[in-house]
């Protein structure tokens, strides 16, 4: 059984790069994968292994500047969630391209998952989900907006022109883990908002301890890992990830015609162009061929 556990943290890192060669060590000698990404305002990611390796992963970070207070989200898997881990040096640790925005300034208000249908259901409450187009595809909540952005930088820009549709509104914001919330709650906050909240915990947190019964989700939330999408209680889903695009699936999308393997879906097949499409069954060539030999492929 693989331990997963998903985090976010924000703090100042005034080298961020000199932090990396260590965790990246303890990350391979612990047989942990997945993903963290280290920058100036913190750190972020999901990772999975051994629970004695995910702890010690999880102490050494609680030891790094600021980062006491780390908290995280926990589920498991019988199955590796990742094939790799990399830990990658960015600029943003979520990227929405707005330098001014600082979380560590302040956020807007946390709800916590049992208050948050009452919150939503009120008259004069907005309610915004700030994920990309085809993570809100697959489940959201039910009334929310979805401003239909292709990515998290597009959602100032969007913001600019829908302002006005909430004028007089409470906002309620809410995404996967809480981090981007994070960031467009504090950027609402600099655009004259009065009143913003937020999901604590994000939607993991509130599938997590929601009973479906009293839920007011729709649908299955998508996860950044090889479990694609979770329910309540975090029971893994039924989706599948198209690995041309990278977006969602659903098992009976595998019999449409312009699904092939590890190259297209009906949600992609018109956007690559055919010399993509060849590199892509190379791709998914070379991968076969690795597993043939029992050998682990970078493209997995």
């Amino acid at each position: 059984m693989y331990t997963i556990a998903a985090l976010y943290h924000f703090t100042r890192f005034d080298d961020p790069a000199a932090l990396r060669p260590a965790l990246l060590e303890l990350c391979t000698n612990e047989l942990v994968k997945g993903t963290l990404l280290l920058a100036q305002e913190g750190i972020n990611g999901t990772i999975a292994g051994p629970r004695k390796g995910i702890d010690a992963v999880l102490a050494h970070i609680r030891g790094l500047p600021g980062c006491a207070d780390l908290e995280w989200k926990e589920a498991s898997s019988d199955h590796p969630p990742f094939a790799r881990m990399k830990v990658r040096l960015k600029k943003e640790i979520v990227t929405m391209g707005q330098p001014d925005v600082d979380p560590r300034a302040s956020v807007g208000n946390y709800v916590e998952p049992e208050d948050w249908n009452e919150l939503i259901r009120s008259p004069d409450v907005a309610v915004i989900d700030t994920r990309n187009d085809y993570e809100v595809a697959i489940g959201t909540f039910e009334g929310a907006v979805d401003p239909e952005t292709e990515s998290f930088r597009d959602f100032p820009a969007w913001w600019a022109k829908n302002k006005e549709r909430f004028h007089n509104k409470r906002i309620a914001m809410f995404c996967t883990g809480g981090i981007r919330c994070e960031k467009s709650t504090n950027f609402l906050l600099g655009q004259g908002v009065d009143e913003v909240y937020h999901l604590k915990g994000g939607i993991l947190r509130y599938l997590e301890e929601v009973p479906a019964e009293n839920s007011t989700w729709q649908g299955e939330c998508f996860v950044f890992d090889n479990r694609v999408s979770v329910g309540h209680g975090l029971v893994e889903g039924p989706h599948e990830l198209c690995h041309g695009c990278r977006r969602p699936i659903l098992p009976e999308d595998r019999k449409r015609p312009e699904y092939e393997h590890g190259v297209s879906c009906h949600h992609c097949v018109n956007e690559t162009s055919d010399s993509d499409k060849v590199r892509f069954r190379e791709r998914q060539k070379q991968i076969r061929l690795a597993r043939k030999r029992g050998e682990e492929h970078l493209g997995q």
